[in-house]
């Protein structure tokens, strides 16, 4: 006993098969559907359409589409889950004296404090600035973490000042520069 090979077990042959199927009864098409993406979706997510993929054989029910989503990276932001990270460069005086930097986020820019005496790589939270929570529970954070700029070329004005301002730092007891890292 096996399934007969012209009808596959159904009981009846179709002799005179459309052309556009071929007698299975289904024909392939494409065309374009809106998908409404969440925010905050991740990379590698997939959604479900329901009943938007193939014909079921026979007159059965359409399966399921199923939309594998990639999120492009961004110019400025990197995301870490729900919390965006972004560098910040702010010039040495600015960074021993304190500053206000503009900081942009997802809904615009802002406006972030640095204060006096900030050291290079330090991380500033900025609350709620992230990326929503795919499932509507909050949103994360943006951590803003600053980058110290150190002149490559300096005048000669300059050289003079910051020689000066090292002479005023070794006599304050505060420690020396010596081979190249702070010592106290």
């Amino acid at each position: 006993r096996r399934t007969c090979p012209r009808c596959q077990g159904e009981g009846k042959q179709i002799t005179k098969p459309c052309h556009a199927c071929h007698g299975s009864g289904r024909v392939r098409k494409t065309r374009k559907l809106n998908v409404k993406i969440p925010a905050g979706i991740d990379d590698s997510s997939q959604l479900k359409v329901s009943g938007e993929g193939e014909t079921g054989e026979r007159g059965g029910s359409r399966g399921n589409l199923y939309v594998y989503v990639s999120v492009k990276s961004h110019p400025l932001f990197e995301r870490s889950g729900r919390d965006i990270l972004l560098e910040a460069k702010i010039r040495i005086h600015e960074a021993a004296l304190g500053t206000q930097i503009e900081v942009p986020t997802l809904d615009g820019k802002v406006r972030l404090k640095i204060p006096a005496a900030t050291q290079p790589g330090s991380v500033f939270r900025l609350k709620g600035k992230g990326v929503p929570d795919v499932h509507g529970y909050g949103t994360g954070d943006e951590l803003v973490r600053i980058n110290v700029l150190i002149p490559e070329k300096l005048s000669s004005e300059e050289r003079k000042l910051l020689e000066e301002f090292g002479k005023l730092e070794d006599g304050s007891g505060q420690g020396k520069w010596l081979f190249g890292r702070w010592h106290r």
